[in-house]
C-alpha cells in the first residue's frame, strides 16, 4: 500500500489515481479473507455491535407528497433513520430557501421527532447561503446537514460548524488520512464520512477510523457498500452505516448493483453480518463482465 501510495504523489492525492489505490486495496482484503476463510470484519479486530443499524438513504427532492409517501413506506420497514437531500442552492433565491424549509417540515410531519433525519447539501451551497438557511433548520433538529459548501473551504467548515446547535458533516471529497487529520484538528466536522473508494481502501480507512476514535467524532462511511459495512461493524467510533435501498440506475453510474451479488438487505432498520461468508462477502455476477469490458 505504502509503494502505491508513495510512488504516485506527482500524480496527485485527489482524484482517479486514490480511487486506483483503493480499488486494488478493497480486492486484496476480499482475496486475503478468503484465503484464511474468515470475514472482513473479523481481520480488523471483530465484532463492535452485534447487528449494524443503517439509515434509509434517498429521499430524493420532488413532490411533497411523493416524499412523504417515501419516509412512511420506509418507516413501516421498520427504518428510524433518514437522509433527504435538498434541492434548492442559492441561484434560486428566497423561493429556494423556502421550499427547502418547506421539504424538511414535510418529511418531519411523517417520521417526527423520535426519529433522526439527517440533510445532504452534496456541496450545493455557498457560504454565505449556508449561514442564512441553517439558523432556520434548527428547529427541525436534523442529526446532521452533509456537506453545504465546497470540499476544498475547510475554514467554512469549520465556520458553520460552530454557526449553530446542527452538526456539520463530511469527508467523501477528502483524500487522504492526513487530509482528515487537517479536518478534526480544525474541528470542521462532527461528523466524518470519508468514501473507502476514494481514500485508499480498507487500509487507509481502518487507519482513519481509528483517528475519528481518538478524536471522539464518529465515522460513518459515505454510501453503503460491503466494504462500509465491514468497517462500520469493527470500530466502536462509528454508530451506524448509510444504506441505499435497490433501486434501478444508470449503467454506468453504480456498477456496483450490477456485477455483485451479496449486498445484505436491511431489516428493521439494522444489516447483518455473516460470520460465514470470507472477505467482503461478495461474488461477481459473471453474466455483466462481457457488459462493461474495456476495449483500448
Amino acid at each position: 500500500w505504502q509503494r502505491m501510495y508513495r510512488s504516485t504523489h506527482a500524480w496527485g492525492r485527489k482524484g482517479v489515481t486514490m480511487a486506483a489505490i483503493s480499488a486494488i486495496d478493497l480486492a486484496i482484503w476480499d482475496i486475503l479473507g478468503k484465503s484464511v476463510n474468515k470475514p472482513g470484519f473479523k481481520l480488523l479486530g471483530g465484532r463492535t455491535k452485534e447487528k449494524i443499524p443503517v439509515y434509509y438513504s434517498k429521499l430524493y427532492r420532488t413532490d411533497i407528497k411523493a416524499m412523504q409517501d417515501e419516509a412512511q413506506n420506509y418507516m413501516d420497514e421498520g427504518f428510524t433513520m433518514f437522509k433527504s437531500r435538498f434541492g434548492y442552492g442559492p441561484a434560486h433565491g428566497t423561493k429556494g430557501v423556502a421550499e427547502n424549509l418547506k421539504a424538511v417540515e414535510a418529511i418531519r410531519e411523517v417520521i417526527g421527532y423520535d426519529n433522526d433525519l439527517m440533510m445532504e447539501c452534496y456541496m450545493g451551497w455557498n457560504l454565505e447561503y449556508a449561514k442564512r438557511l441553517l439558523p432556520k433548520l434548527e428547529k427541525f433538529q436534523p442529526r446532521w446537514v452533509e456537506e453545504p459548501v465546497i470540499a476544498d473551504d475547510i475554514d467554512g467548515y469549520a465556520e458553520l460548524n460552530q454557526l449553530t446547535s446542527i452538526p456539520i458533516s463530511g469527508g467523501e471529497h477528502e483524500f487522504s488520512l492526513y487530509g482528515f487529520k487537517q479536518l478534526l484538528d480544525k474541528k470542521a466536522v462532527s461528523v466524518v464520512q470519508y468514501d473507502t473508494n476514494r481514500v485508499g481502501g480498507i487500509t487507509a480507512a481502518h487507519k482513519i477510523n481509528a483517528l475519528c476514535e481518538a478524536y471522539s467524532v464518529p465515522v460513518i462511511p459515505h454510501a453503503g457498500q460491503m466494504h462500509n459495512y465491514h468497517l462500520t461493524m469493527s470500530t466502536i467510533a462509528s454508530p451506524m452505516a448509510e444504506y441505499f435501498p435497490m433501486f434501478d440506475v444508470e449503467v454506468g453510474n453504480e456498477l456496483f448493483y450490477y456485477i455483485f451479488d451479496g449486498e445484505p438487505v436491511a431489516k428493521d432498520g439494522f444489516v447483518q453480518l455473516d460470520d460465514n461468508k470470507p472477505g467482503l462477502g461478495l461474488t461477481m455476477k459473471t453474466e455483466f463482465l462481457d457488459q462493461f469490458n474495456i476495449v483500448e
